[in-house]
């Protein structure tokens, strides 16, 4: 997981982004020294994520809060239950109300999603990987979110790993020619050790990557499942495997059982939902 990202940033624009100059409701009929008493109640069942994150928001908007962890990032939780009970400045609670459901009501669901497609596979050897498929800025929680879930990261952004995929093929004319030039990048850049994955479409390019060689892993994308075992068999033990495209929680099993050492999942993201939360004030 790519370290280095500012919560304290992040905090601070999306407040920005809703509270601007103050919120003028609660200013207006709620006094400025008043505390409260909320608790997150789950309104849905599922995998709760993102409780540590709401720690930090309210830590933010009040130093001097208080916070009980009854349901903690990753536990399955079900209708009626509390994640957590915070006490702090009333008018803080509800600063940072919206920022912490919005935040925690994605990342559950995503949580939620990843842990329905371990279910599928959770006696197999593969590994569910995510993709890039994430919404903009949100990267980090969503990433963070498969995890809480038992899935697994892929590369953090195009930075940290080569993918040669089929436009890089095409551009650089061949998947020879590419696999060469992503290699002397690497080797002159002191790169090598950031692993290098190449996309292929038929058994034919499988077997260009196999004379070439130089890659870490071939991803089989949108295969047949008898295409993609016989491309499992064909690669063998020489390089690891990853089956990806379309993968729905029908398939997953059945792409899992060809033998492939991952499976990359875009719906861990792009198709996850939101859990229902609320946060409610006390008394």
């Amino acid at each position: 997981m790519v370290t280095g990202f500012d919560m304290e940033r992040f905090i601070e624009m999306a407040l920005d982004e809703d509270v601007r100059d103050g919120d003028i409701t609660s200013m207006a009929c709620i006094p400025e020294k008043q505390r409260s008493v909320a608790i997150l109640k789950v309104k849905e069942d599922g995998v709760i994520a993102g409780v540590e994150a709401a720690r930090t928001i309210f830590g933010k908007v009040d130093p001097s809060h208080d916070f009980d962890v009854f349901k903690g990032d990753g536990a399955v939780v079900h209708f009626g239950e509390f994640a957590f009970e915070v006490r702090a400045n009333t008018r803080a609670l509800l600063k940072a109300e919206r920022l912490v459901l919005n935040l925690m009501q994605r990342m559950s669901g995503i949580a939620s999603m990843a842990n329905r497609f371990k279910a599928e596979v959770e006696d197999l050897a593969v590994v569910l990987l995510d993709t890039r498929k994430t919404t903009p800025l949100n990267r980090y929680f969503e990433k963070w979110a498969v995890r809480l879930g038992g899935c697994a990261n892929y590369r953090y952004g195009l930075f940290d790993r080569f993918m040669i995929k089929d436009n890089h093929i095409k551009a650089c004319g061949g998947v020879a020619q590419a696999i060469q030039a992503v290699n002397d990048y690497a080797r002159a850049h002191r790169m090598r050790d950031r692993g290098i994955t190449i996309e292929v479409k038929n058994l034919v390019e499988i077997e260009e990557v196999l004379s070439a060689g130089g890659v870490d892993q071939i991803m089989l994308d949108n295969f047949a499942l008898a295409l993609l075992r016989e491309g499992v068999e064909m690669i063998g033990n020489r390089y690891k495997t990853e089956a990806s495209g379309g993968v729905s929680l029908e398939s997953v099993r059945k792409i899992a059982l060809t033998g492939v050492d991952f499976i990359s999942v875009g719906a861990l993201t792009h198709s996850a939902g939101s859990l229902d939360l609320s946060l409610k004030i006390q008394g």
